[in-house]
């Protein structure tokens, strides 16, 4: 009897062993920079001309795998970028299910616009050739990822990012300092040891530029992405967070009272300097992580429905030429993923939504290492609570750029109940 519970145990063990399910990851590139160059865009209203470019705007994929679980993750040098561009992508992508390619911009606004803002007489001045031709290259991008997939381990970290990065234009204190970040390590080939990848999650504004000053850019994001690139190797992302109202680089040359004429230095110097440092705090935050050979992953979505009670985004939405489509009048779907990394769990956010908001989402997920992904799937406007909505002058603005008073109160409600129905993170 003992021999055949040994026999039994040893059995058991190598069968774990050989269906254990590795991970592999791949990664790629495309640079969507207009030739010629066009006017670029940092909200409502009518796009601002330009005359140079700094840096290059990007798409930028990851790909992961693990049986029969495949996801990818997409960044787009825009100030957002809506499911209905991202949807065509999406039609394009061989061998990943169209629910589980998660697209988000970084937020910069100094790139082309990707709206379609119409202006007072409902003219849009964005150019829909070149929102075709981004479409095809996020597409080419995850497409090229997933045919370089490849064996690798995972170093996931979070921390808080150290040195002047970023502030709350409204209450300078009232942000979110962490910074998480999932590196993707090769384990086979002639890159064995190096990084194939490194995601950077941080909640910001990259606005050191602005929309104004005649320059096209990714801002901040281009520095960051070179430096990490240039110091580990690999292809570089970033996934915004919880950056509304009014979460923004660090640019400030005094500290004055909030309103009081601040100076700021708006600079490429200036971007150089935030994103090189943003990159020099997240490759210090995951270079203490441990190596993670075989972390579980997961991935699920589920539609979500939001009624438009504000005039101006109902404006927007109507007449914008991408024709967004809805479903009853006056409410837009989207989609909402959660994802599982090892230890880490991600939410995906459909647009700016502020601090607190993001605060109390991430303190309510499982997982010591929450990330939010915002501005991603869509990017609605601004997502403020309930008790936040036009209660304060300094508020007026982003209550008439968000779709509504609830919002953010059904968008918490439902991606927590994502969160009870989902499996936790394990290593």
């Amino acid at each position: 009897m003992r021999y055949k519970l040994t026999y039994l145990c040893f059995f058991l063990l190598v069968n774990l062993l050989t269906n254990a399910q590795n991970i592999r990851v791949g990664a790629a590139v495309r640079v969507i920079t207009p030739d010629p160059l066009l006017p670029v865009s940092g909200g409502i209203g009518v796009p601002h001309p330009v005359t140079e470019k700094r840096g290059d705007l990007f798409a930028r994929a990851m790909v992961f795998e693990q049986g029969n679980t495949r996801f990818a993750i997409v960044n787009v040098d825009n100030l957002g970028w809506t499911s209905i561009l991202g949807n065509r992508s999406r039609a394009l992508i061989k061998g990943i299910a169209p629910e589980n390619v998660l697209i988000g911009a970084t937020h910069t606004h100094s790139a082309p616009d990707a709206y379609g803002f119409p202006d007072m007489s409902g003219k849009s001045y964005a150019d829909l050739k070149y929102l075709d031709w981004c479409v095809t290259q996020i597409a080419d991008a995850v497409n090229e990822a997933t045919s370089r997939l490849q064996p690798a381990t995972l170093k996931v970290a979070m921390g808080e990012a150290k040195g002047k990065i970023a502030y709350n234009y409204y209450a300078p204190a009232l942000y979110d300092p962490r910074c998480g970040v999932i590196q993707a390590i090769a384990t086979t080939g002639s890159n064995m040891g190096k990084p194939i990848a490194t995601l950077v999650n941080y909640a910001v504004h990259p606005e050191v530029l602005g929309n104004s000053r005649g320059i096209l850019s990714p801002d901040m994001i281009g520095p960051m992405y070179q430096k990490i690139e240039s110091t580990v190797g690999g292809i570089a992302l970033f996934m915004n967070g919880a950056q509304g109202g009014m979460v923004t680089a660090d640019t400030r040359l005094e500290y004055v009272k909030e309103g009081q004429n601040q100076k700021e230095a708006n600079t490429w110097e200036e971007c150089i300097r935030i994103g090189e440092l943003l990159a020099d705090e997240a490759m210090r935050i995951v270079a203490a992580a441990p190596v993670l050979e075989n972390p579980s992953l997961y991935c699920t979505s589920r539609k979500i429905s939001f009624p438009i009670d504000s005039e101006i985004m109902r404006y927007i939405l109507k007449k914008s030429p991408l024709q967004f489509e809805g479903g009853k009048e006056n409410q837009v779907t989207t989609q909402l993923n959660l994802l599982n990394i090892g230890p880490a769990q991600i939410l995906t956010v459909p647009g700016e939504a502020l601090p607190n908001v993001g605060y109390y989402v991430k303190r309510n997920m499982n997982s010591k290492m929450p990330f939010l992904f915002g501005l991603t799937n869509d990017a609605f406007g601004y997502m403020l609570a309930k008790v936040d909505f036009n209660s304060f002058k300094r508020y007026e603005y982003v209550s008439q750029t968000s779709l509504g008073e609830m919002t953010a109160e059904i968008y918490m409600e439902q991606a927590l109940k994502l969160v009870k129905e989902s499996p936790k993170p394990q290593n």
